[in-house]
């Protein structure tokens, strides 16, 4: 078949893969010049199978009253006159009361298990060098942390996912570099959990797509997307901005026309999208598309008769270099009471969280930086020269009950893979098989149910 994929990031270039690799002849469109360049740039990198959980949990909704009182709270929102803001925040809340929570944090936990898997097999089948460490601490403060991880630690072993309660000594002596005059009760390690450069690993995905025949196409805003057209699929209405096209274009006249030469084909590719930016306006059929385009799909699926309750949970990091390599972390750590990432990329150290409702991408809130700040020097003082770091803040698509959208939509060859919120990195590759095999026709690794649409009060059973 021939499949557009509409995003570039995370998702969108994993789902391009999977696709590509299912023999499918795929096209991505994105707007911006590269892939990852938006919640996919600079996040944490975690990949924490053993730690996601529903955006919408009991207890969240009190946390964000106290946070409301708080220096450095770990949940934000900024009110605005926004009906549409105000009625996600009431489907919030319901789903934090709604009984079926525990059922949502066991799917979340197995999607999450099999996208680590996922990942290990395009890893040992790809060998894609990408900066990653092994190791997953969650560093509890307080012996009321401790308490209150328990139930966690017991479904995590019911689930059979490999789990490790530590004490203080423990903790010290697994990252050594935690400073040991910083209270700390305990901890949680999660072994085969850890923390991955996600943007290297997007564009390493990216070549290894093309050399499979995807095409990317950047600098291209998809307008509308209509069905009905024809019997099946949809057609796309493209927009393709001006951008600087020159490396595609430069090498267009050096590359092999043999079709075992895989370089070749995928340079091949770059140079047929850079020829298309001579027509600014046009339109292409497909005879299946998935929107995996984050927060802009809120965008196009109104047009689709699809009334999605999808907000962007804007995310702050920041990224320093180590004076060291002995200093800073070794792998990956969060600390639990501000769900603060810390990890190490490299001979980098970032720090990422302060969720954030509402507001703008372009606006960032200083408390918010402070608090990256504040638990660098908390538990690494010193190990970082944060004279000039970098500060960045992406918007992660969520919906109110805090599970992705994995499978078809009402319209006929329109198929979504979106709403990940922060945990999109860690469920990706498992989200891109998932949704390959429903387009197969094939079954899919579990039953992915309840990542349907149909789950959306909001959204209409057809449209």
């Amino acid at each position: 078949m021939k499949v557009g994929v509409i995003g570039a990031g995370i998702v969108g270039v994993t789902t391009a893969y999977e696709l590509a690799e299912d023999g499918h002849d795929v096209t991505v469109f994105e707007r911006h010049s590269s892939v990852a360049s938006e919640a996919s740039f600079a996040h944490a990198g975690l990949l924490g199978s053993g730690d996601v959980a529903p955006w919408a949990a009991p207890g969240l909704p009190g946390r964000l009253l106290r946070d409301l009182f708080s220096r450095h709270p770990a949940m934000r929102v900024r009110p605005s006159f926004d009906a549409m803001q105000w009625r996600w925040l009431w489907r919030w809340w319901s789903a934090c009361r709604a009984p079926n929570f525990p059922q949502r944090h066991i799917e979340l936990l197995r999607l999450a298990q099999y996208s680590r898997e996922r990942l290990r097999v395009l890893d040992e089948r790809l060998q894609l060098d990408f900066e990653r460490s092994q190791g997953l601490l969650l560093l509890l403060r307080e012996e009321r942390d401790v308490a209150a991880a328990q139930p966690r630690l017991a479904l995590l072993r019911e689930l059979g996912i490999s789990v490790r309660e530590l004490d203080a000594a423990a903790c010290h002596a697994t990252e050594p570099g935690l400073h040991r005059e910083q209270p700390l009760a305990g901890g949680i390690q999660l072994p085969q959990d850890g923390v991955g450069n996600c943007r290297q690993f997007a564009h390493l995905l990216r070549d290894a797509a093309e050399r499979l025949g995807v095409e990317f196409r950047f600098g291209t805003v998809v307008r509308a997307l209509e069905t009905g057209t024809r019997s099946d699929g949809a057609e796309l209405q493209l927009e393709h901005l001006a951008l600087t096209t020159g490396f595609a274009s430069s090498r267009a006249t050096a590359v092999p026309g043999g079709n075992g030469d895989k370089h070749g084909n995928a340079m091949a590719h770059r140079a047929r999208a850079a020829a298309r930016y001579l027509d600014p306006v046009s339109a292409e059929a497909f005879d299946a598309v998935v929107i995996a385009a984050g927060v802009d799909a809120a965008e196009l699926l109104p047009g689709l008769g699809i009334k999605l309750p999808l907000m962007p949970i804007h995310g702050y990091s920041l990224t320093a270099p180590l004076r060291s390599p002995e200093r800073g972390p070794k792998a990956a750590l969060v600390d639990e009471r501000y769900r603060i990432a810390m990890s190490r990329l490299g001979q980098r150290v970032r720090l990422a969280g302060c969720a954030e409702l509402g507001g703008s991408v372009q606006t960032q809130r200083r408390a918010a930086v402070e608090t990256l700040y504040r638990l660098l020097n908390d538990w690494f003082p010193g190990a970082a020269h944060i004279a000039r770091p970098q500060v960045w803040k992406g918007a992660r698509p969520t919906l109110p009950d805090g599970l992705p959208l994995i499978g078809p939509s009402p319209r006929p060859g329109v198929w979504l893979n979106l709403g990940h919120a922060d945990h999109g990195w860690t469920l990706a590759c498992g989200s891109a098989r998932l949704l390959a095999d429903q387009i197969a026709g094939r079954s899919p690794g579990f039953d992915p149910g309840s990542f349907a649409l149909a789950r959306a009060a909001s959204v209409p059973p057809s449209a």
